[in-house]
């Protein structure tokens, strides 16, 4: 049995049963965005090709996920799949503030049902995190506001 004197106080308490690691790998910060609204921001720099971290969610069918973004202008929807979407209107988590650039410093990918950034190149400390969210629920109606050379205009 160890006693008080053979225990490591440098070591890392075990998570407790059934909570979920922090999705996030590197620090992001939430603040006004000059793209739109609020944005997330890189707290501490962050290599290329390393995982920023995560969008967790409700879980929702794709239906459902449409239904939601009709006539809203700010969404926080992911379509997984056909069928499945997350949307992450109530998440903490701050990636789902990353906003849309035609010229991006992340990627999204899909991955075993997890919605993951990564950095396309390296990204400093009080930089932006964006990402080309491609196709949107706003079929080519919205401004966007991105600022990049080579914007094309609309979302």
């Amino acid at each position: 049995m160890p006693r008080l004197h053979d225990v490591d106080p440098t070591a890392a308490a075990p998570r407790p049963r059934g909570r979920p690691a922090d999705p996030q790998k590197f620090a992001v910060k939430v603040k006004p965005s000059r793209i739109d609204g609020q944005g997330a921001f890189a707290a501490e720099p962050i290599p290329a090709r390393r995982k920023i971290g995560e969008v967790r969610g409700e879980a929702i069918s794709v239906r459902e996920a449409r239904r939601r973004a009709k006539g809203c202008a700010r969404i926080m929807i992911v379509e997984l799949s056909e069928r499945r979407a997350i949307d992450a209107a109530q998440s903490s988590d701050p990636l789902r503030f990353t906003n849309h650039s035609c010229r991006p410093n992340a990627v999204l990918r899909i991955r075993q049902g997890r919605v993951e950034f990564y950095a396309m190149r390296d990204i400093a400390s009080g930089e932006e995190i964006t990402v080309n969210y491609g196709e949107t629920h706003h079929d080519g109606r919205l401004r966007c506001r991105c600022g990049a050379p080579g914007c094309v205009g609309m979302l």
